[in-house]
This record gives structure tokens, sequence and C-alpha cells, in this order.
């Protein structure tokens, strides 16, 4: 499939004069049609947003604490306690 075949959806979308006549220059210079370049620039934001979404940034003190609590874990507590015996006897002892 040719990539005009593939091609096949529009947008439409309201824009200043000015904007219009920056975005037509730096077409220009990129030698490619409003188009592409539009079709471009709007690829690489979408894929920027996304990537940002599905980061998750932490604070240094945040990281060290998740570190620390990797390196030495607290000790079960009581609700845990109770999972681990419900689970020796419906898994392990009831084989």
């Amino acid at each position: 499939m040719t990539d005009a075949q593939t091609r096949n959806q529009r947008i439409e979308a309201r824009i200043a004069p000015d904007v219009l006549a920056a975005v037509k220059r730096a077409a220009e210079i990129e030698g490619r049609s409003v188009s592409d370049f539009v079709v471009a620039a709007a690829r690489d934001a979408a894929q920027r947003t996304i990537e940002q979404a599905q980061i998750l940034r932490l604070s240094l003190e945040a990281q060290e604490t998740i570190v620390d609590l990797l390196l030495d874990p607290p000790a079960p507590g009581p609700t845990l306690e109770r999972a681990f015996a419900a689970h020796r006897r419906l898994i392990i002892d009831g084989r």
C-alpha cells in the first residue's frame, strides 16, 4: 500500500494568519508541503504527549524511599499474615 493510499482521513483546524505564515515558512524550510509538515508536527507532539503521560516522575525523596523499602522491606502486617495462612491452607496443604 502506498503512502497516498493509507492517507484517507482528514482533519480541519482554524488557524490565525500569522500562525499559518509561520507554518508555511517552516514547511518551506524543510522542503515539505504544509500538509506533510503539519502531520509530522502533530504526530511528534502526540508521541511526546503519550510518552510523558506514561513516565512516572518521582522526587529524589520518593526515589530514596522506594529504594529503602526494596532493600529493607517492612515485616508483614496482620492482614498479609492471614493471607499467607489462607494460601498455605488452600494451595499448599490442600493438594
